[in-house]
């Protein structure tokens, strides 16, 4: 009987919450709706050449019978997946490194400072010199894209580990490879998973950026195609696809980590 109790109230709140988020949507596609077929012009932005919503949807349709849909979302995610799974694997272990080392953190941290603000579009034409083909340097910029925000997020939950539980792991004979795995990597958990989701929504911005610039395929190449040769439906449709995929695997990325940290869940809903 307690359980139900508890459960009743959750499934409220979690039906207000679904309820607030529809009727948010259902309020952009109205003024998407009202803005464009009635070409509202408010003199610092007009949508008089803004594609409606029915423009779009028929481009969808249209989208979705063509072969094109299925190779353009290959190449990109094959793209993602590359550069992302890198940028993941390398970032932890260097953010770790450079957070529990002074001359790690001393002889690393300052290149990499350096770099980070170094946009992805800047990065376009060393690539193009640096790989021998558009293939490589389009997973060069995504990973890019991915390796900062993943770099910072472990290094900031790695320093923000209580110290005292380190000391704690090490006076009960603990060795340096038990506290990394046992108290360290937990502590930073929840940092690292964010710094994941970040970058994997800013992964997609730089692969888009590039397959728009040097890329042959893909869902930036398609947006910028459709642009190119005054196709402004599918340049709509390109622009949601891309926003679709990002949430989406965000989303994925945060469903694994809360999978991989099953004790942050458990301490939450208590």
């Amino acid at each position: 009987m307690a359980t139900l109790v508890t459960t009743v109230p959750r499934l409220r709140l979690r039906g207000t919450h679904a309820a607030v988020q529809w009727a948010s949507l259902a309020l952009c596609l109205l003024f998407w709706h009202l803005a464009t077929t009635q070409h509202w012009n408010l003199g610092f932005i007009t949508f008089e050449n803004v594609p409606t919503p029915a423009d779009t949807l028929a481009a969808i349709v249209d989208l979705a019978h063509s072969p094109k849909l299925l190779s353009d979302l290959l190449s990109s995610v094959r793209r993602i997946a590359a550069g992302y799974v890198v940028a993941a694997v390398s970032g932890v272990v260097l953010g770790v490194v450079i957070g529990r080392s002074t001359f790690a953190r001393l002889s690393l941290l300052t290149p990499l400072e350096v770099l980070r603000p170094i946009p992805a579009v800047a990065w376009i034409p060393l690539a193009i010199l640096m790989f021998p083909s558009s293939e490589m340097s389009m997973i060069f910029i995504t990973f890019t894209g991915a390796f900062f925000p993943i770099l910072l997020g472990t290094i900031h939950g790695v320093e923000g580990v209580e110290p005292r539980l380190v000391s704690s792991a090490r006076s009960l004979g603990a060795s340096r490879l038990v506290v990394l795995r046992e108290v360290i990597v937990p502590g930073a958990a929840p940092s690292i998973v964010t710094g994941l989701a970040i970058g994997m929504g800013t992964s997609w911005f730089c692969l888009v950026t590039a397959e728009m610039i040097s890329g042959q395929f893909g869902i930036g190449y398609y947006t910028w195609q459709s642009y190119t040769v005054q196709r402004y439906p599918e340049v709509v449709v390109g622009m949601l696809l891309i926003g679709l995929l990002g949430m989406g695997s965000s989303a994925l990325v945060r469903v694994a980590g809360r999978r991989l940290t099953p004790w942050l869940t458990a301490g939450s809903r208590r």
